[in-house]
């Protein structure tokens, strides 16, 4: 039998959090319930998840759709692409099955790259060996849930690369649908032409982006979302503080062509021991004000009031009714109360 191996790259990292990596869940699992229902999907499509943050790691090998499971994904700090396209060759080299006189091989793979900004890393010697050794042997399709300018190194990898302006649920689900006959219509096609055939985007909020495109350097952080790792003081669990940038304009700003940059309050959330599996061992010194902060949390873990508390240490906790504090992190202990001003936080990679 040949198979039609249809390889998934998807980034997991700490800006994901949140309704962006519940929505890629719902949506690997619709491929996956509508594929079953294809006869042709069935006989031939074979499907692989790999995830990457600032570590990379492969979830699903590759599997036949009848036995494949939908899973879910941990998050991890930072958005190292080049480990994520290295996890990924080598998933494809492994699997990778020629044809020979003897023998047809697989049909030409498939591979859905999902990443919501920039690199974190400097991913130019995996892209160098992707595009030397399997650009001309598969389709890759990359998706930025991110902005335009920060997909240059997507633009190297393919002359496929989509935005997704909309992240509403009801656009990621649209667009997984999208994805489901992308595969099927590809899974009949290899059959007779042995080419892909990519399903119509009319009517999806999905925008092929400008090959031209200026680039921005990242800084080896994403700029399009200010991440905090914070500890629960009562659970010892960790949780995230996610904030998406914003520029906030006034009829002064307006009318100059520029405005003040914020970060806005999108969310906080548990994250679990896979978090530092997947998470870079790089360290960063970038500091990010609460004057440029709009809203804080409550503490997910335990509902604690004020989900953003500084200790001596630097460190982030929650802080709630208790006489007396004390810090996850460190074991200080002290009594919080309300101040005026503001306090610079360290920034995780995002």
């Amino acid at each position: 039998m040949r198979r039609l191996p249809v390889y998934f790259l998807i980034d997991v990292s700490e800006s994901m959090v949140g309704d962006q990596i519940n929505s890629v869940e719902e949506g690997i699992s619709h491929v996956i319930q509508e594929l079953k229902k294809d006869p042709y999907a069935l006989e031939t499509v074979f499907i692989s998840i790999t995830v990457f943050a600032g570590k990379a790691k492969t979830i699903i090998p590759l599997t036949d759709i009848i036995t494949f499971y939908p899973p879910n994904f941990s998050i991890g700090s930072g958005t190292n692409l080049g480990d994520g396209l290295g996890q990924l060759m080598h998933e494809m080299r492994k699997n990778h099955v020629p044809t020979t006189p003897e023998k047809k091989g697989d049909w030409r793979p498939i591979v859905f790259l999902f990443s919501d900004g920039a690199p974190t890393d400097n991913p130019s010697s995996a892209i160098n060996e992707w595009r030397l050794n399997w650009s001309s042997k598969c389709s890759l399709i990359a998706i930025s849930l991110g902005d335009a300018q920060s997909m240059n190194k997507l633009k190297e990898l393919t002359q496929d690369v989509y935005l997704i302006n909309d992240t509403s649920a009801s656009t990621y689900k649209n667009f997984f649908k999208w994805v489901t006959a992308s595969i099927k219509a590809s899974s009949v096609s290899v059959t007779d032409k042995g080419n892909h055939q990519m399903a119509n985007t009319s009517g999806l909020s999905l925008e092929k982006v400008n090959q031209s495109a200026g680039e921005i350097d990242s800084n080896n952080l994403d700029l399009n979302f200010a991440v905090f790792i914070a500890k629960c003081q009562n659970t010892k669990r960790e949780y995230l503080i996610k904030y998406k940038k914003q520029i906030q304009e006034n009829e002064f700003s307006s009318s100059l062509g520029f405005g003040t940059l914020v970060y806005r309050l999108a969310g906080a959330y548990q994250v679990n021991q896979e978090y530092h599996e997947l998470s870079s061992d790089a360290q960063i010194d970038q500091k990010l004000s609460t004057e440029n902060l709009q809203g804080f949390p409550t503490c997910p873990c335990c509902g604690n009031q004020f989900g953003v508390a500084v200790c001596s240490c630097n460190k982030i906790l929650c802080s709630g009714e208790e006489q007396v504090t004390t810090c996850p992190w460190c074991g200080t202990q002290g009594q919080y109360g309300h101040g005026s001003g503001s306090i610079d936080l360290n920034r995780n990679l995002g």
